[in-house]
């Protein structure tokens, strides 16, 4: 026969939790240092755990072409071109970022476009990243010319070309050379990306001379109305032999080529592939507007819970010192009067 469970009246089993809970009362800080330094040994394995979740995943695309050395643009009430802007713009957008956000970058010039890194975590590699969006500059371009609906076209590519889903965000003055028409105009009408896209305007409204640099990146003049004729000046600017021993300028102010932000192209351009446009500022209202966008992908990402363990293990040794904080019962400590 199986032997009889021997049973515990609930008297004795009260005694014995008040014995215990004595017992633990006493020792609490040696249990409580215990508890700490458990959790401090568990944190050393670096738990984690996997959360698939919807997250951002921007493609921070930079016009590179040389309209973007126009200054027209003001940070800090300082004069700056419209590629230190787009800098600007960019890295803000990085910093107002949360953990768990993406970031690639890429640049445009001609009819193409270059991926400069993948899709990286935000907080991991922040300083990379903004490091990068510094390094921009027209000097990047292969070609002088500047043709947004074949740059568009070429982002299709681009876009499906990165393991996850991304929304564009393309910096860009709009100003095309040669000037789009009827004739050299590429046909949108097959581009899929559209709800993955936004064009974003950078420049002022009023017309300003572009700076022509040499391939040292020393400003030389103003192009030239011929300029335009040449798409922007076509050729390798890191070619310093075409300088010659400078490029061609303007010879006078009427001959100056003159720039402003196309906001009516790239609208009609946006409308057209169903994309979004907004203005580029620096401003709360532009930031919020791309961190409302809907998010891009669903990504497993990894999550340490490390942080956990540390703040129970302070936790647990702040706990040590609060019953000195407590305030003593009344009939604790009280001085017998003595008549």
């Amino acid at each position: 026969m199986m032997p009889l469970m021997k049973r515990v009246s609930p008297q004795n089993l009260l005694r014995q939790s008040r014995r215990t809970w004595g017992w633990a009362k006493q020792h609490y800080e040696n249990l409580l240092l215990l508890l700490a330094l458990s959790l401090l040994l568990a944190s050393l394995i670096k738990p984690q755990m996997m959360l698939k979740q919807e997250v951002h995943n921007f493609l921070l695309l930079a016009d590179v072409s040389q309209s973007m050395n126009a200054q027209d643009l003001k940070l800090n009430n300082k004069p700056v071109s419209r590629m230190e802007y787009t800098q600007h713009l960019m890295k803000r957008v990085v910093e107002t970022s949360n953990c768990g956000t993406y970031i690639s970058l890429g640049a445009y010039s001609a009819e193409n476009v270059a991926l400069l890194f993948m899709p990286l975590e935000v907080c991991a590699n922040y300083d990379e990243i903004i490091d990068s969006i510094s390094q921009l500059e027209w000097r990047m371009a292969w070609s002088g010319n500047s043709r947004i609906t074949f740059g568009v076209k070429a982002a299709e590519g681009v876009l499906d070309y990165l393991d996850t889903p991304a929304k564009m965000l393309f910096f860009t003055d709009g100003d095309e050379a040669p000037k789009a028409n009827g004739i050299n105009k590429l046909d949108l009408s097959d581009v899929r990306i559209g709800k993955r896209v936004v064009f974003v305007g950078i420049g002022g409204k009023e017309s300003v001379p572009i700076p022509r640099y040499n391939a040292n990146n020393k400003w030389v003049g103003y192009w030239g109305i011929d300029s335009k004729e040449e798409g922007g000046g076509g050729g390798n600017y890191a070619d310093a032999s075409k300088d010659d021993p400078d490029p061609v300028v303007a010879s006078a102010e009427y001959d100056r080529y003159l720039s402003k932000l196309d906001e009516e192209h790239l609208q009609s351009l946006a409308e057209e592939i169903k994309a979004q446009y907004i203005e580029g500022s620096d401003s709360e209202e532009f930031l919020n507007f791309v961190q409302k966008q809907t998010p891009a992908a669903k990504i497993t990402s990894i999550y340490s819970l490390t942080w956990i363990y540390y703040s129970l293990a302070f936790l647990s040794v702040l706990g040590i010192y609060l019953p000195n904080l407590w305030p003593r019962g009344s009939g604790r400590g009280r001085a017998l009067k003595i008549s």
